[in-house]
């Protein structure tokens, strides 16, 4: 540590070295061990050892060359006995405020102050374990009026367990990032390798982690500190970029770990769109750190989510410089500030201890998953002796992850696979078969993903900003990019929102469900649900139990009865599940459940089984008020849910209108005199101005109506329209209820034919192969 000498002025008082009183006491009070600080330059690394003694105890009399010396000393001989130190007490000349005794102490002496911090409340956020014990071990040194330095006391006993060798490189005074580990370090970094791959060369390369002098934390912190130093200026150029954008729009969001004037950590922002489409697909988050490896310029990683059309979202954006725990709790909790305080159902970032446990303490409740594909690309590096061995191993381990059914049959197959490659005593494999729920299709099935498949990598899982950002992008140049990146999303979107509203799919099959979910979903939805809907024809579903309103269904394809699918259908609710749990992951019914509705004469979707989010409508003012924010409530916001409206309506009302010429007269009338209703709705402060008590509106369009004449009506008057307007709607409703039932009873025949047909080719088909 390095401390500010005394300001002291000018003093007459003279000392004299044995009193020993004449000095100024100073006590540095230190907090408790952070592994996040240390202080490796007050710590000189030419260990003083006297001549020919390699392993001399301190003792009083000791002379050293330098105040410097002794620390090193002392610090040399608490690493070969296995405890760490610190500075604690110095007394300084009243003359010219010299430094001219020193104490050191070890790491675990005194005990720890609580100290009130405003605001907290009491509130202790993370307790830190309990350090100081009260350890009276210490080495005094004074100087002599020749100069050198001499030991004045020494404590040798400590009321404490020691570290072994083999352990005290974890010791903050021990721990110091060499020059030459330095040197390795920025040269593993450009070549695009992270800290935990860093750390293992370096173990390797050093003989050992106790040789290496540091932990993984330390490796980390002089990366954050090397790409700090990298970037330079352009960290404030950034800044006020963020805060320009801030002051054009204040739904621009943006924060600074620190503070702008402190030691930055971490800079977090989201524009006024990414927090929009939070409200519409904030169900589920991917928090992308690929970027954060470092042989990118950028430790970048955005948060991402997936549109109604299977299309990577933005959520906010983030700059890290500093991978502590610390950091990732403010980082989540800051864009969870920004995103209204909505907590996602589910969010898939990279298998990391660190982001695993900044996570639990900021979505206790959301469903953390670790990226399948990302440990995938680890085994490629861990297991590589064995992909190059056994060429199968690759497909064996994809299958056993992917294809396996239930978690018995995982639990089974995983074993085996170990086994039969020798890889028992693995130590990746091990760590990452611990954490199998959180990674491994068959446990995660229960919880929204927003994805389609579980065999194939998600178009979300692919990088917002792919193409956009690489290894030789600037900071500066990464503003250009990050705003073409956007751009090129949302062109993306509006061509994929007008070829679902301007152009109808091609149906495959009679039935009216298809019908449904082509006018329901968007395109790239249907289709998928058109492919679960056709497989059902393959299908066939057995009863194997009926109890009441419930019952159950044996769905297995045809002629492969040996892998069968359980569904279990609730008749009254109208509700079905099925064991491969396809609608939970994705949101889509799946073809085992649409069998079993097929055979039970289910003909459309039931409402609860179409999620608006997959839906062309999933913008729609609905979602806005299922997910209240305060920012839905700023003016540039609501004019973007309006404008988006306006520009959907507009474009189904326009491939109408240009239909034929007499249409097409028909539409530009109709604009014209809906132009002069804005125009009239915009004078008047965006109302039709009133004539006798009723809209203008009224006039407009009423002709001999009553109810525009702008006669006010009497109680009876009233009371008589009321009467007949319900005669008329019961009228109505019985006939939609004798349509419905015709229609039905057609649909169910249609479905019944179509069924005893599929099931005669398959005879037929079965014939010619014998």
């Amino acid at each position: 540590m390095e401390f500010e000498p005394l300001n002291i002025e000018n003093a007459v008082i003279e000392f004299d070295m044995g009193l020993g009183d004449d000095g100024v006491d100073i006590e540095h009070p230190v907090e408790d061990d952070d592994d996040d600080m240390i202080d490796s330059s007050s710590i000189s690394r030419e260990f003083y050892i006297p001549e020919g003694e390699t392993n001399l105890e301190p003792f009083e009399g000791m002379e050293f060359e330098s105040e410097e010396a002794a620390k090193a000393f002392y610090n040399s001989y608490a690493r070969r006995v296995g405890f760490s130190t610190r500075v604690s007490k110095s007394r300084h000349s009243r003359k010219d405020g010299a430094i001219i005794q020193r104490s050191f102490v070890c790491a675990k002496e005194g005990f720890r102050v609580e100290r009130d911090r405003a605001g907290n409340e009491g509130k202790v956020k993370r307790p830190r374990a309990v350090t100081r014990v009260g350890c009276k071990a210490m080495l005094a040194v004074k100087m002599q009026d020749s100069g050198k330095w001499v030991v004045s006391g020494f404590v040798k006993e400590h009321n404490h367990e020691l570290v072994p060798p083999d352990k005290v490189h974890c010791l903050r005074s021990h721990r110091h990032v060499s020059g030459s580990a330095k040197s390795f370090i920025d040269t593993l970094q450009r070549a695009g390798i992270g800290p935990s791959g860093i750390m293992s060369a370096l173990i390797k390369e050093y003989g050992g982690i106790s040789n290496v002098g540091f932990t993984e934390r330390d490796c980390r912190n002089y990366m954050r500190s090397s790409r700090q130093k990298t970037l330079g200026g352009d960290i404030q150029t950034f800044l006020d970029y963020l805060k320009q954008m801030h002051d054009e729009n204040p739904a621009f969001f943006y924060a600074v770990q620190g503070g702008e004037d402190q030691s930055m950590s971490n800079i977090f922002w989201a524009d006024p769109k990414a927090r929009m489409n939070y409200s519409f697909f904030g169900d589920t988050v991917t928090f992308d750190t690929i970027y954060r490896s470092n042989r990118y310029r950028l430790p970048f990683a955005p948060f991402t989510g997936v549109n109604h059309h299977g299309h990577p979202v933005l959520f906010g954006c983030a700059l890290l410089f500093n991978e502590s725990e610390e950091s990732f709790i403010w980082l989540f909790r800051t864009w969870l500030t920004a995103m209204s305080g909505h907590h996602p159902v589910s969010i898939t970032t990279d298998f990391d201890r660190v982001i695993r446990s900044a996570i639990s303490e900021v979505f206790p409740h959301t469903r953390h998953r670790f990226c399948k594909w990302h440990i995938f690309k680890e085994a490629q590096e861990k297991l590589s002796h064995i992909y190059l061995e056994h060429p199968n191993f690759e497909a064996e381990f994809h299958k056993c992850v992917n294809l396996t059914e239930s978690t018995e049959e995982f639990e089974s197959c995983w074993p085996s696979l170990i086994d039969n490659y020798g890889l028992r005593d693995d130590e990746w494999l091990q760590t990452i078969y611990a954490v199998r729920w959180q990674w491994v299709p068959v446990y995660l099935r229960d919880t929204f993903f927003a994805e389609m498949s579980i065999t194939q990598r998600s178009d979300s899982m692919n990088s917002y900003f792919d193409g956009y950002v690489n290894a030789a992008t600037t900071l500066q140049l990464f503003v250009k990019q990050y705003e073409k990146a956007l751009e090129s999303r949302y062109e993306k979107e509006v061509k994929a929102d007008y070829e679902t509203i301007n152009s109808t799919p091609a149906l495959k099959t009679p039935s009216p469900m298809e019908k449904q979910a082509a006018d329901l979903y968007t395109r790239k939805l249907f289709l998928k649900f058109q492919e679960e809907l056709v497989d059902t024809l393959t299908y066939m579903a057995s009863k194997t139990k009926d109890d009441g309103p419930i019952t159950i269904y044996r769905v297995a394809k045809f002629g492969e009865d040996i892998k069968s699918y359980s569904v279990m259908i609730n008749m009254l609710e109208m509700k079905a599940s099925c064991t491969c749990k396809m609608f939970e992951f994705s949101g889509l019914l799946c073809r085992h459940v649409l069998t079993a509705f097929r055979v039970t004469n289910v003909l459309t979707l039931p409402s609860h089984y179409v999620l608006k989010r997959w839906t062309r409508n999933a913008k729609s003012g609905v979602v806005l008020e299922e997910r209240p924010s305060d920012l839905l409530n700023s003016c540039r916001e609501s004019h973007n849910v309006r404008y988006n409206t306006l520009r959907h309506e507009a474009l189904k009302y326009v491939e109408e209108g240009a239909k034929t010429v007499d249409i097409y007269n028909v539409a530009i009338d109709a604009l014209q005199e809906a132009a002069k209703r804005v125009s009239l709705a915009k004078k008047n402060g965006g109302r039709l101005p009133l004539l006798n008590g009723s809209a203008l509106e009224g006039s407009i369009t009423g002709g001999s109506h009553e109810w525009g004449s702008g006669q006010p009506l009497s109680v009876d008057e009233k009371d008589k329209k009321i009467e007949e307007m319900s005669r008329e709607l019961c009228r109505a409703n019985r006939k939609s209820e004798v349509y419905r039932a015709n229609l039905l009873t057609v649909l169910k025949d249609i479905e019944e034919q179509k069924l005893q047909l599929s099931v005669k080719v398959q005879n037929i088909k079965l014939g010619m192969k014998d």
